[in-house]
Order: structure tokens, then C-alpha cells, then sequence
């Protein structure tokens, strides 16, 4: 680990990023694939971190990868009997949660296990989950055995999955699978991140599944159905961009990025509207090419994100530098992401300067337009979302060190070299 003196440009940023892909689209298709009817190529695979991982885990439990030798980015998969092996989540919510159902489907024991930080990840949900669907399950977090039998029962199965949407998706990926499909009853608060949920459905029906959804009921249901094998061509990653895209408001700058879809599942995509209602200009071209430029002065927010949490660290960003107060509600669920986010953020505004207190289910932000903050150590916490939001304030405050910066790897192993290349700071 190394502090990383954060890039300063001594203009605002004017600048064209080419964003790899989507790491939640990447590790659908990769679980996809590995349960389908036959071998799929995925084109624009994310390689992060968190993609190798599912990658690695997959191959372990017998599914078979390979790489085209000219493009790492292109990787066919071909699914074969699966069954016992050692699968290594480190930090990846994706690889922990939607593998165990994975593991259950092969014949053997599939042990579970990631870093430390992980192991206080809730995870119980869809461990439970699956026990009551008919799988051999040994512990309640990491590290954990799932004792595989070759097939899972399903059937109906009610749950309580308030605090990630992961636990939905994990479920209904492997479900066409199940002997009897499966029918989720969510119980709780309601469910965060739900567009993640519409990707996964989105996803399963390009791959021939149909997903049933009662909204009144909060229900999710899947027949047994065979995983047509198809071709995946993946999006750019849009929560990625959104740290990128950043830099113009926080700037008064120009950021593009090119392929921005015109339609899409991803939750990253509301970045351009929020950053609207701050007061930013966007430019959707029909070649896809996305820009965003920022006003001289930023508006604070008054904003849900209980869809978009995991734009919160970007958007929490921001509002250090707009003028007034801003309130960030509906986000209580990302105490359990990577680290307790909220109280991660907190602790680093406050750090550096800036004011910022927590509430039960958010943040409030009082913005002074950046001129109360100060270089010190931004502490990332082991999670990838906190280095790239202390990369943002840095470009308003000079000398801002980001701890471990590395941790950008998760989902964006060339982060450094991008962002320097954006700022206009690259050697």
C-alpha cells in the first residue's frame, strides 16, 4: 500500500476517458455462461480485481475459461460439469454471493473464503436462502462450505434482502437451474439498488429465462429453464465513469466518454441527471459520445439515492465543493458494503476540513465550494469507491494524499494512469 499524492491541474479538466466495461454486467454474463447450454463469448470483459475472481472461481469449480491471446478483454466460456474446489472471494460482494449458488449445483465441496475485510460482509441472507432451497451449507459467513450435490432443490423461499440487491440476483442467476425454479419473497425494508435487480432480469431474458415479478407482493419468480448460450458484448462501466465525469463539475471543466448507451440498466447511468441538478450541462452525441461540463459554482443536493448508493462516495465528493448544504438520504444499506461508507466518508471530510455528519439513513454536507478543505491523508479503507472519491476532492485541493489507491484495482486496475492522464498531470 502507498500514499498517492492526488493529481492537481492547474486548469479545469478537458478530456476524453475510455472507460472499460461494466464489472456487474461482466460477472451476470460470467455466471450466465458457465450455467448455459453451450460455450459464449464475452466481449469488453472487464479485468479487475473483482472479474478475475468470479473468473478464477468459476474455472475452479470446472467450468472452462480461455482468454483470446490478442484481446484479454475477449473470454470464452464453456460450461462443463462443475464440482469441488476452493473459491477465493477477496472483497468482490458479486463472487460471494452469487457463486455459493453455483457451488450448490456442482458435485463436491466448495469452500468459500476472501480477505479479512470480508468476513464481516452479511452474507447469512442468501446462505440461509439457499439451505432452504434444498442446499448443504456450513457456516454463515466467510469462510463457508457448500457442500454440493450435483442439483438444488428450489422452490419457494422467502427473504430479507434490504441490506443488497446482490442477494436477489445471486439467487435468481443459478435458479433456472433449480429443480423446481424458485419463487423470492422479499420481507423488510424495501430492496436497494433495484435497478441491479432489473439488470439481472434484463440479462436472464436475453439468455431465454423468463423472470415473473410481483411488485405488490415484492416476489420474483423463475421456472426451471435451460440458459441459452449467447454472445456477450459489455457495456462500458457507468459507475466507473461517473468518478471520471466528476472531474468536469468539480473542475468547471469538460469530461467525455465515448459509448455511453442510450438505454440501460446500469444505476450509474442517474450520475447524469444528479450532476445536472448541480448545475453541469450534458451532451448525449449520436455516436454515443457522452460530455459533461461543469458551472462555475456547484449547487448542493437534496437527494434519494437509496437506487444508486453506490454513487454516493462520487456524489458525497461533490457536494464538498458546492455552495450550501446537501443532504444525501436513503443509503443506510451502505454501511455493509466494503467498509461502513457512511462513516468512512464522514470521517474523511471531516479530515481534511470539510463538514459533514451522519444521519440514520445518509449524510449531511455542508459545502463552502471547497475553500475550508486542506491536504492531509485520505484514508480509502481497503474500498475502491472512498480512493476515487478522495481522487475527485484532490483535484480542487493540492497536495491530497490517497491511502492505498490500489484498491482501485477491484474494478479499474488502471485507474492511476487514467486519472493523471485526465488531469493532464501524466508523466
Amino acid at each position: 500500500m502507498s500514499n498517492w499524492v492526488a493529481p492537481f491541474p492547474v486548469s479545469p479538466v478537458d478530456a476524453t476517458v475510455d472507460l472499460p466495461g461494466s464489472k456487474s454486467i461482466t460477472n451476470r454474463a460470467l455466471i450466465l455462461a458457465a450455467l448455459a447450454d453451450g460455450p459464449s463469448r464475452i466481449t469488453g470483459t472487464l479485468r479487475s480485481r473483482d472479474t478475475d475472481l468470479m473468473l478464477d472461481g468459476l474455472a475452479a469449480l470446472g467450468t472452462g475459461i480461455s482468454y483470446d491471446p490478442d484481446d484479454p478483454t475477449s473470454v470464452d466460456v464453456t460450461p462443463e460439469p462443475l464440482h469441488g474446489a476452493t473459491v477465493y472471494c477477496g472483497l468482490a460482494g458479486t463472487v460471494m454471493r452469487f457463486l455459493p449458488a453455483v457451488g450448490a449445483l456442482a458435485t463436491g465441496d466448495a469452500f468459500f473464503d476472501g480477505d479479512e475485510q470480508a468476513r464481516s460482509r452479511p452474507l447469512d441472507t442468501v446462505l440461509d436462502a439457499l439451505r432452504s432451497l434444498g442446499a448443504s451449507i456450513d457456516g454463515t459467513g466467510l469462510p463457508f462450505t457448500v457442500h454440493g450435490s450435483g442439483s438444488v432443490a428450489g422452490g419457494p423461499v422467502t427473504i430479507d434482502a434490504s441490506a443488497s440487491s446482490q442477494f436477489v440476483s445471486g439467487l435468481l442467476l443459478s435458479a433456472p437451474r433449480f429443480t423446481n425454479g424458485v419463487a423470492i419473497t422479499h420481507v423488510g425494508a424495501p430492496v436497494p439498488s433495484m435497478p441491479h435487480i432489473d439488470m439481472t432480469i434484463e440479462m436472464l431474458a436475453a439468455a431465454g429465462v423468463a423472470v415473473e415479478f410481483d411488485a405488490a407482493a415484492t416476489r420474483w419468480t423463475v421456472a426451471p429453464t435451460a440458459i441459452r448460450a449467447i454472445d456477450w458484448t459489455i457495456e462500458p462501466d457507468l459507475s466507473n465513469a461517473a468518478a471520471f465525469l466528476a472531474a468536469a463539475p468539480a473542475t468547471a471543466g469538460r469530461v467525455s466518454v465515448p459509448r455511453w448507451p442510450v438505454t440501460t440498466t446500469q444505476p450509474g447511468a442517474a450520475i447524469v441527471g444528479i450532476m445536472e441538478q448541480m448545475g453541469a450541462t450534458s451532451d448525449h452525441a449520436d455516436d454515443g459520445l457522452l460530455t459533461i461540463r461543469g458551472p462555475e459554482s456547484l449547487a448542493p443536493l437534496d437527494i434519494d439515492l437509496h437506487e444508486v448508493g453506490e454513487l454516493t462516495p462520487t456524489i458525497a465528493a461533490l457536494c464538498c465543493l458546492a455552495t450550501g448544504t446537501s443532504t444525501l438520504r436513503g443509503i443506510g444499506h451502505l454501511r455493509g458494503h466494503e467498509t461502513d461508507r457512511l462513516q468512512a466518508l464522514s470521517t474523511e471530510i471531516n479530515r481534511i476540513g470539510g463538514s459533514c455528519r451522519e444521519t440514520d439513513d445518509g449524510l449531511v454536507i455542508v459545502g463552502d465550494g471547497g475553500a475550508s478543505l486542506r491536504a492531509d491523508l485520505w484514508r480509502s479503507y481497503a474500498d475502491h469507491r472512498m480512493a476515487t472519491a478522495g481522487a475527485i476532492l484532490g483535484l480542487r485541493v493540492k497536495g491530497l494524499a490517497v491511502e492505498n489507491v490500489e484498491t482501485t484495482s477491484k474494478t479499474m486496475p488502471d485507474f492511476v494512469a487514467m486519472w493523471e492522464e485526465m488531469a493532464g498531470t501524466a508523466s
